[in-house]
C-alpha cells in the first residue's frame, strides 16, 4: 500500500475527505499488510456510512467502493477472482424473477438505489422510505366512495352524492326514484367548522329525535368525524417491547403483552395519577387488574386473544404449544395446549424440555362461542377442542408461515380467514376444515401477508403486508385456488426484517381483487398489525394501521390518509393525555436504523381513544393514549358536546310533546 493515499485525501460524495487506498489485488502480491489496510478503510467508511466513496489501486486500472470490498474479502478466502470481483461494479440489472413474464420492462423507471442499497455496516438495518415508490392518494376513490355511501359502514355521510360515477342508467322503482330525490336536496347545516385533523368540514345531522336520548344512528352520525387527532402522552412503560395491545370488545378491559411472556391487564376506562407495580417496578396510569406471567416458550409472545366471555385468555410464543388461563385470577394455573404431532413429542417435551416439532404458533383465536381455539403456525392450521382436550384438525393451509388469522363472521364463527407469507389471503370454512380445501383465495400482495382483520359482517377484511401495502377485500370476489398463479412476483431476495426495498416492479398481483388499496405506511421488521375503526361510534367507516416510521395511520374507505399519530410528538407519563395539548416540538431527522416501530394499536369501541404499542430505540416500549380534542373554533370537550346533544334532543322531545296528554 503506498502514501498516495494517505497523503492525497479527496471529498467523498457525502462531502467527507476520503483517502485514496491503492490495492493489491493480484494473488502472489496479497499480503497481510493489505488485508489490514483494507479492513481499516473499510471500518472507517462503515462508522460514517458512506457506501459510494471509492479507493483506486496504484495502477489506475480498478476502482473498488465499499460494497466491493466485502466482495474482495469473500473472494480472497473462498477463491473469488479479480474477475468477479470488477463486474459486480457493472452490473445493475435488476434480478428479479416473475414467472412467465414475458412483458416488456422499459416501463419501468431504473431505481435510484444511492439512498437504498448502500452498504451501512455490519449489523444495520435500512428501514428506507417507501412513500414515493407509490402515488399519493388526494382525491376519493370511486370504489371507496361506493363503499361510504352503500350503507354497510354506517349511516352514509350527509349532503348531494355528486362524485359518484353512475354504473348504469337501470330502470328505477318509484320508491327509489323519490329516495334520490330527497338524497339530492341539501341538509340543513348547523355548524360548518374546519375540523382540525385533515381541513375538511362535519356536519351535525337535523334528525326529528322522538326520546330524550339520541337514537344510535344520531350518535354514530354526530361522532364519525370523530378521529383521535392528538399525539397524546404515554400511559404505561415497559423494559422490553410490547408486542401487541388490545381493548376488550366491551372497553372494560385493555390487556398487553410483551417479550419479557408478561401480559399486562388494565382497567381500560381508569387514567388516574401515576402507579408503581410494587413487584415488578411496572409504572402505568392505567389501574392493573392482573399481571398474567406467561410460560416461556420462545423469544416473545407472539399473540393473544380474549374468549368472548372475558374470563379466560390464550397466548402463543413461537412454539407448538398454546397457553390458556384465567384472566382475573393471578394466580391461574396455565394450561398447555400441545399442537405437536405425538405422545412422544410431548414426553420428549416434558422429559427432556425441549420441542420434537420444529414449528411455532405465530396467532391463536378463539372461536364464536369460545369452545374451540384455532391456531397458526408453519404453513398448517390447527384446531384444539377445550371440552376433549384435543387436536381436532390439523390443515396444510399455506406453503409458507401462516402469519395471521380471524373470523370473518363474529356471529356464527364458520368462515376463518388465514394469511401468510406465501403473499395469499385464504377462506375456509370451519364446517369443512378437515377436506383441507380453501373455499376461495384472495391473490393481490406481492410479499407476505403481516395481518388479517374483519370487519365482522362476513363479508368485508383487511390486511397489511411486507409489500407496505393495506388492502380490503369483498369475500365475495374471492378466486377459486386452482384458478391463482402462485410465483414470485416481489423482489427477490428481500427481507423486510432489515429493509433495503427498492421500487417495485409490480404494484400488485396480476390476479389481484382487492377492493381498495391503502399506503403511506411502512412494514418493515415486524408483524404490523391494521383493524376497523369501532363500529359503535364510527360505523366501522375508519382503518388504520402501526408503521415502522413511529406513526398511526388512519384512512378513510375512499383512499385518503385523514390522520397520522406521530408517537416523536407523544409527551411522557407526567402529563395527563385528557389535558390540553402542548404546541407540537420540532422533530428530528428519523434515523433509518432505529427501531421506532408502531406494532399494534387499538381504538376504544365506545370512544375517540386509541392506545399505540410503540418501541422505543433503546429496546424498550410504552403504551401512548392519544384523544380526539377540540370540537371546531369552540374548544368544546366530547363530554361538552354529548351534554349539548342530551340537552337538545330533551328540548325536542318537550316541543313534540308539548300537546301530549
Amino acid at each position: 500500500m503506498s502514501r498516495r493515499g494517505q497523503d492525497s485525501p479527496r471529498p467523498s460524495e457525502n462531502g467527507e475527505d476520503v483517502p485514496e487506498v491503492e490495492l493489491d489485488t493480484t494473488t502472489e502480491g496479497a499480503s497481510l499488510r493489505d488485508d489490514i489496510g483494507i479492513l481499516s478503510a473499510l471500518l472507517a467508511a462503515s462508522s460514517r456510512n458512506d457506501a459510494h466513496g471509492t479507493y483506486q489501486s496504484s495502477d489506475g486500472r480498478m476502482s473498488i467502493s465499499v460494497g466491493q470490498l466485502l466482495s474482495f474479502l469473500t473472494g480472497r478466502s473462498g477463491g473469488g477472482s479479480r474477475d468477479q470481483m470488477i463486474s459486480l461494479e457493472n452490473d445493475d440489472e435488476d434480478d428479479d424473477y416473475i414467472p412467465e413474464d414475458d412483458e416488456d420492462d422499459d416501463d419501468y423507471e431504473d431505481e435510484d438505489e444511492d439512498d437504498d442499497d448502500g452498504y451501512l455496516g455490519w449489523g444495520h438495518r435500512n428501514f428506507n422510505e417507501v412513500g414515493h415508490f407509490f402515488p399519493t392518494v388526494t382525491e376519493p376513490q370511486i370504489a371507496g366512495l361506493r363503499l361510504l355511501y352503500s350503507g354497510e359502514f354506517g349511516p352514509p355521510p350527509s349532503g348531494p352524492v355528486t362524485n359518484i360515477e353512475q354504473e348504469e342508467n337501470k330502470p328505477q322503482s318509484k320508491r327509489a326514484t323519490r329516495r334520490a330525490r330527497r338524497s339530492l336536496d341539501p341538509a340543513p347545516k348547523i355548524e360548518a367548522n374546519q375540523y382540525p385533523a385533515h381541513h375538511t368540514t362535519y356536519r351535525i345531522p337535523f334528525t326529528r329525535v322522538r326520546s330524550p336520548f339520541p337514537s344510535r344512528n344520531h350518535r354514530m352520525e354526530t361522532a364519525r368525524g370523530l378521529i383521535p387527532n392528538s399525539p397524546g402522552a404515554v400511559v404505561a412503560q415497559y423494559e422490553d417491547k410490547v408486542y401487541s395491545g388490545q381493548f376488550s370488545l366491551d372497553a372494560s378491559v385493555y390487556y398487553s403483552c410483551t417479550q419479557g411472556h408478561d401480559i399486562w391487564v388494565y382497567d381500560a376506562n381508569s387514567i388516574g395519577d401515576t402507579i408503581t407495580h410494587p413487584q415488578t417496578g411496572h409504572r402505568s396510569r392505567m389501574q392493573v387488574l392482573n399481571r398474567v406471567k406467561g410460560v416461556y416458550g420462545n423469544w416473545t409472545v407472539t399473540d393473544s386473544h380474549l374468549s368472548p366471555d372475558n374470563e379466560r385468555l390464550i397466548y402463543s410464543s413461537i412454539s407448538p404449544v398454546v397457553h390458556l388461563t384465567k384472566l382475573h385470577e393471578p394466580n391461574a394455573p396455565h394450561i398447555s395446549l400441545d399442537f405437536s404431532n405425538s405422545s412422544d413429542t410431548r414426553r420428549n417435551r416434558q422429559i427432556l424440555g425441549f420441542y420434537g416439532d420444529s414449528f411455532g404458533i405465530w396467532t391463536c383465536r378463539f372461536s364464536a362461542d369460545g369452545k374451540e381455539v384455532v391456531a397458526c403456525g408453519s404453513q398448517q392450521i390447527f384446531v384444539w377442542d377445550l371440552a376433549a382436550h384435543k387436536r381436532v384438525v390439523s390443515v396444510p393451509a399455506h406453503k409458507h408461515d401462516v402469519n395471521s388469522c380471524c373470523w370473518a363472521d363474529t356471529a356464527s364463527g364458520n368462515v376463518l380467514i388465514s394469511g401468510s407469507d406465501d403473499t395469499m389471503i385464504k377462506v375456509w370454512d370451519r364446517r369443512s376444515l378437515s377436506s383441507n380445501r380453501p373455499s376461495g383465495v384472495l391473490p393481490g400482495h406481492t410479499e407476505g401477508v403481516t395481518s388479517v382483520s374483519a370487519k365482522g359482517d362476513g363479508r368485508y377484511i383487511i390486511s397489511n403486508g411486507k409489500d407496505h401495502a393495506l388492502r380490503l377485500w369483498d369475500l365475495r370476489m374471492m378466486q377459486e385456488d386452482e384458478d391463482v398463479t402462485y410465483g414470485r412476483y416481489g423482489q427477490m431476495g428481500y427481507d423486510y426484517r432489515y429493509g433495503n426495498y427498492r421500487k417495485p416492479k409490480r404494484h400488485a398481483h396480476p390476479q389481484d381483487c382487492s377492493v381498495m388499496t391503502y399506503r403511506g405506511h411502512s412494514v418493515f421488521r415486524t408483524l404490523i398489525r391494521c383493524h376497523f375503526s369501532p363500529a359503535e361510534t364510527t360505523g366501522q367507516a375508519y382503518i388504520y394501521s402501526g408503521s415502522t416510521d413511529g406513526k398511526v395511520y388512519i384512512w378513510s374507505l375512499d383512499g385518503r390518509i385523514v390522520q397520522t399519530l406521530d408517537r416523536a410528538q407523544t409527551l411522557p407519563m407526567t402529563f395527563d393525555p385528557r389535558e390540553p395539548d402542548l404546541p407540537l416540538r420540532p422533530t428530528a431527522q428519523r434515523s433509518r436504523h432505529n427501531d421506532m416501530i408502531i406494532r399494534d394499536c387499538s381504538w376504544h369501541p365506545r370512544e375517540p381513544t386509541l392506545l399505540s404499542c410503540y418501541w422505543h430505540p433503546d429496546e424498550s416500549s410504552s403504551i401512548g393514549r392519544h384523544e380526539w380534542k377540540s370540537l371546531g373554533k369552540r374548544g368544546l370537550t366530547l363530554e361538552d358536546v354529548v351534554e349539548k346533544q342530551r340537552q337538545e334532543a330533551a328540548d325536542q322531545w318537550a316541543r313534540t310533546n308539548i300537546f301530549g296528554a
